[in-house]
């Protein structure tokens, strides 16, 4: 869990999960919507996959990523867990 918020975390890596939003994406067209070196984005869509928020896929010589939503779905569902449990110590 505390990898997905570390993720999350970063306003860089949030921008790349709301890209593949729209479609999967090679990390090279990832690359390329950001100004930063692609060694930085590649660092950033490792911490995404680390944490399992996105999938990652090899066709021919490309590496496509996929947002992978039953992390986020996990997370969201023990957030609103966390707040029905103090909710009902009140």
């Amino acid at each position: 869990m505390n990898q997905i918020f570390k993720a999350l975390g970063d306003p860089t890596r949030r921008e790349i999960l709301e890209i593949l939003r729209e479609r999967d994406f090679s990390a090279g067209e990832i690359a390329d919507r950001f100004s930063f070196s692609k060694p930085t984005i590649s660092h950033h869509l490792e911490l995404l996959h680390q944490a399992g928020l996105v999938r990652r896929y090899k066709e021919g010589q490309f590496v496509y990523y996929a947002l992978y939503t039953t992390v986020l779905q996990e997370a969201f569902a023990w957030m609103i867990s966390i707040n029905d449990k103090k909710k009902n110590k009140k």
